[in-house]
């Protein structure tokens, strides 16, 4: 199992999403920004760094949003959601071909990996 974490980034009742690039598994899908937890490191850290890594940002990680298993045919996956918040820089896409912020009503307009299939119901839910 493949602990991974997540960032739920809200602005202006519109949330981050990002496209893999070409390359990746699940290349071409929309997905939140983050990724796998080293070794040693702790959730919200690896989301610090991914976010660093990923989008050039500093984020404030917040609360939990939710939790998914979800199998891969090269793995399977924990993934964990966080609430985050934007402290510093500007968003440059440094791994993903693209980056946009939907409303929640928006989502069946974007293609997921999917893993994240429950946790777009859930923000459905929660935020109509």
């Amino acid at each position: 199992m493949t602990e991974v974490v997540a960032a739920l980034i809200f602005e202006n009742g519109k949330f981050l999403i990002c496209k893999r690039p070409e390359g990746k598994a699940r290349a071409h899908l929309w997905e939140f920004v983050g990724g796998k937890v080293e070794k040693g490191e702790t959730p919200e850290a690896a989301l610090k760094r991914e976010c660093r890594e990923e989008l050039g940002v500093d984020v404030l990680v917040k609360e939990k949003f939710m939790e998914v298993t979800h199998a891969y045919p090269d793995m399977t996956v924990h993934l964990t959601l966080y609430f985050a918040e934007i402290v510093s820089g500007e968003i440059r896409l440094l791994e993903h071909e693209d980056a946009r912020w939907i409303a929640p009503a928006e989502t069946g307009s974007f293609d997921f990996c999917p893993a994240d299939e429950d946790i777009l119901r859930e923000i459905a839910r929660r935020f109509r």
